[in-house]
């Protein structure tokens, strides 16, 4: 490895000096406008055409090859490198990879496998396949079976996003007994694939890189202990490999929660994956449930540990495709669960307790079930670029039949253990019918058997304790709220713009309105004399708008059906107002929101200092994403929420205040106005 590349303080000036632009597409002269275009299509010819070449797509939007530009995103690159190591490993052509993290922030990995072809690319004239494969999208050697059975890559992309997402990418190659070595900055080649000499004891592939500040942010690094659990994760999907790990002990943390260098070898597999993580837990069946099905060729080969945790505590499932994680889950799973259900009900019918199962769910069987699952499968189907999901169908039936047999000896093996299992999960299944029983009795209580309106998503909490309404301004925003809330606590009622002023309307008007029947149905707790603290079905009412002018009178003429129909309802402190942001500031990986524009100075002022960042202007809720809106408005770790509140001493001066601005006497209201001149014309100063 040529270390001056990087230099000793990370390869700054290097990586400065290397930055090579892209080649600059040819001129295209643009044919005429035809005569007679209208004016929108002013600026709109063939010249504002782009034709992005090589990585410069990966470069422009990274997030669609490795889901975004954070710190889960930065750490990809590494999943990327190492699943061409693995691929070698499970192939049988190397038998360690080591993983070596330097000062400077750069990371290597290499392996003793066959090492990338170097030779020219018939199909490219004058490159290597080596600078075929990190230049060009779409190019490897797993697009079929012939080179790799099972494989982790099947697009040809991800070495080739990590060299256009780093600044700097450093390539050594040992095949035939002899090293080779190629530069590369931001998926350029810096100089030809070059022949450094003889290498008689050495073989495979080195892939050294630093990700690109541009792209990931002047503070972005990789956290040592989230790729130390990575490269260990590896080596327990693979029993047969062994991964060796540095780490510059200056980037560690001084409470020494990972070591600067350790070697993973696991024979055990995800045997002892599961034993590691389950420690200490006592299990409703000992042993754990564990084997592996090898195949030749490696298509259809599965291992997989499995137990049932007796604390109580929520299970996991930890899967993985030709050593991918895909924290998503996918058919492999849903294949794991069909035959542990099928499993446990055959096993109910052998014992002449089938009855008792007839009510059990594969929900019921994984509710507190700790699974490691791994398959091999030749060219595989994912949901993403990220592979987080697996898609293909054939892996359901190969984990079902696979699992099936097995599962039933484990079963017979041992009655008394699978007698506990069994009752463990009819448990389950009559504690989940106990409490859909009660929730909709309590439901119905307090709804007192009324029909709900039929735009009111409602949460799925038993009782009104840690629920919300969330009043949200129009269908489109209602649609983006539903999406975005969690259905255990949080209910969405979404109305069609403004509603009526009941300050000025009759009590006919009232009654016939539609909106607020709706409202006043969804909370369940009657108005005026009729109001029943007792009977409303949620702890919190939001009311939820956008961040306007007309958004504020939304809320203006909800807070005034609040409190001249339901006061108590006020003063009982369950009426709160959202605070969703106006503005979204971004500038590299950094993005905040701001809630008006006063706030919206002030952070550029004191997160950007000085900066210029991008400046979007939300033009409602629905214009928000519903992750947007989650994290901004919904969330009840990140939002901020006003509450209404009502100064007992001062009722008749807030009543007052009420009927002055939304009463039927519009003198009033401009009265008001005028006292307030001065003020609205310092804002529009502003």
């Amino acid at each position: 490895m040529a270390d001056d590349l990087f230099g000793e303080d990370g390869g700054k000036d290097m990586r400065e000096e290397s930055r090579a632009p892209a080649p600059a597409p040819k001129p295209v002269r643009p044919a005429p406008a035809p005569r007679g275009g209208t004016p929108s299509e002013a600026g709109y010819d063939a010249s504002t055409i782009e034709v992005l070449e090589g990585l410069e797509p990966v470069r422009r939007r990274p997030g669609m090859y490795i889901g975004g530009t954070d710190e889960r995103a930065l750490h990809h690159l590494f999943a990327e490198v190492i699943d061409n190591a693995m691929d070698e490993a499970v192939a049988g052509h190397a038998s360690f990879i080591d993983v070596e993290l330097f000062v400077d922030g750069s990371l290597a990995v290499t392996d003793n496998g066959r090492g990338i072809p170097i030779d020219p690319h018939p199909k490219f004239p004058g490159k290597s396949a080596l600078e075929v494969i990190m230049t060009i999208l779409h190019a490897g050697g797993k697009f079929d079976s012939k080179v790799y059975e099972t494989s982790g890559g099947l697009h040809g992309v991800g070495v080739s996003v990590v060299n256009a997402l780093s600044d700097v990418l450093e390539v050594e190659v040992a095949r035939g007994q002899m090293l080779y070595r190629q530069t590369f900055s931001r998926g350029h080649p810096q100089g030809p694939l070059e022949t450094v000499g003889r290498a008689p004891n050495r073989r495979g592939t080195r892939v050294r890189f630093h990700p690109d500040a541009q792209i990931f942010g002047e503070g972005a690094h990789f956290v040592p202990a989230r790729l130390f659990r990575m490269a260990r994760s590896k080596a327990y999907l693979f029993g047969g490999v062994e991964i060796r790990w540095r780490c510059a002990p200056s980037l560690l943390k001084p409470e020494g929660d990972i070591a600067p260098e350790a070697v993973f070898k696991f024979p055990g597999g995800l045997r002892d994956y599961l034993a590691r993580e389950i420690e200490g837990k006592d299990l409703v069946a000992e042993p754990i449930f564990s084997g592996k099905i090898t195949k030749e060729g490696g298509h259809g080969s599965l291992e997989w540990a499995i137990a049932w945790l007796a604390t109580g505590e929520d299970g996991f499932s930890s899967s993985y495709c030709n050593t991918i994680p895909t924290p998503e889950g996918g058919t492999h799973e849903s294949g794991l669960r069909i035959a542990l259900l099928r499993g446990l009900r055959d096993h109910a019918e052998r014992i002449g307790q089938s009855k008792r199962m007839a009510q059990v769910t594969a929900d019921d069987v994984m509710a507190t079930c700790a699974a490691m699952l791994s398959v091999f499968i030749r060219e595989p189907e994912f949901q993403g670029q990220t592979k987080d999901k697996l898609a293909t169908l054939e892996a359901a039936r190969i984990v079902e039949n696979a699992l099936r047999d097995a599962f039933d000896h484990w079963l017979a093996a041992s009655p008394q253990q699978a007698l506990k299992l069994l009752d463990w999960s009819v448990d389950r299944a009559e504690e989940r019918l106990r409490r859909r029983l009660e929730k909709e009795v309590s439901r119905k209580t307090a709804t007192r058997k009324l029909r709900l309106p039929g735009k009111l998503a409602d949460c799925s909490n038993a009782g009104a304790a840690g629920s919300e309404l969330f009043i949200v301004e129009g269908d489109s925003a209602g649609g983006s709220a539903k999406q975005a809330r969690n259905r255990a606590n949080q209910a969405i009622l979404p109305l069609r713009g403004k509603i009526l002023n009941v300050a000025n309307a009759t009590r006919e008007k009232l009654n016939a309105n539609q909106q607020l029947a709706d409202l006043i149905l969804a909370l369940g707790c009657g108005i005026g004399t009729q109001f029943r603290e007792d009977d409303l079905r949620y702890e919190k009412v939001i009311v939820m708008t956008d961040a306007d002018v007309d958004g504020a009178h939304i809320a203006s003429l909800l807070v005034t059906f609040f409190w001249r129909q339901m006061p108590r309802l006020i003063e009982k402190g369950h009426l709160y107002l959202s605070v969703p942001p106006l503005y979204r500031l971004r500038h590299g990986t950094k993005s905040v929101y701001a809630r008006d524009d006063a706030h919206k100075d002030e952070l550029i002022e004191t997160v950007f200092k000085g900066k210029k960042p991008e400046i979007g202007r939300f033009k409602g809720l629905g214009e928000m994403m519903p992750a947007e809106l989650k994290e901004t408005t919904m969330d009840p770790s990140k939002r901020s929420l006003l509450k209404v509140m009502v100064d007992h001493e001062n009722k008749e001066e807030t009543s007052d205040t009420v009927e002055r601005l939304m009463g039927n006497k519009p003198e009033a209201r401009f009265l008001f106005i005028q006292e307030r001149a001065a003020f609205a014309r310092e804002l529009i100063d502003l």
